[in-house]
């Protein structure tokens, strides 16, 4: 496996199983969030707030851009819409790509007062409307779905197995 892209809702643990296996599997661990906060000078978070959907989208589509142009071994966390570009979810489909989900609870009770603007308000009526949107795309991009509403180290063996299954 020279390259793992995560994709998935907000929440669902992206970010903490793409360090978890870049130490375990000793590769770099890249969060196309951090990328683009890189580019724009600000949290992705107030880049979205401050310029607009469309504008953020065409940012997020560039930072997965640069984090695929990388050859190097890694793995790789999306920002949770990613999918919602037609060019991102073209990219996402050509790469080794697995889809991170759990129920809607347990996403809220990790999120808490984390600050995401498309879910500030009433977020689990939010957080099913982008599930709605979303779903089928992540179904799109993905070689199969990992359920994270399990343990980290559970999830670690489930991308692990998925992984060894599909490289055979």
């Amino acid at each position: 496996m020279s390259r793992l892209v995560l994709v998935g809702l907000p929440g669902t643990g992206k970010t903490t199983v793409a360090r978890a296996l870049a130490e375990l599997w000793r590769c770099e661990a890249v969060d196309t969030d951090d990328v683009l906060a890189a580019a724009v000078g600000k949290a992705a978070a107030q880049y979205l707030r401050d310029e607009g959907e469309g504008t953020f989208r065409s940012r997020e589509l560039e930072a997965l851009r640069a984090a695929l142009a990388d050859e190097g071994d890694g793995v790789i966390a999306t920002g949770g819409g990613i999918v919602c570009t037609p060019a991102a979810r073209e990219a996402l489909a050509e790469e080794f790509t697995l889809w991170l989900d759990c129920d809607d609870d347990v996403i809220l009770a990790r999120l808490g007062d984390v600050d995401r603007p498309l879910l500030a308000r009433a977020p689990a009526e939010a957080l099913a409307i982008l599930r709605g949107e979303r779903d089928e795309w992540y179904r799109e991009v993905s070689r199969a779905r990992i359920d994270t509403s399990v343990t980290l180290e559970d999830v670690i063996a489930n991308v692990t197995r998925e992984v060894e299954r599909s490289t055979r």
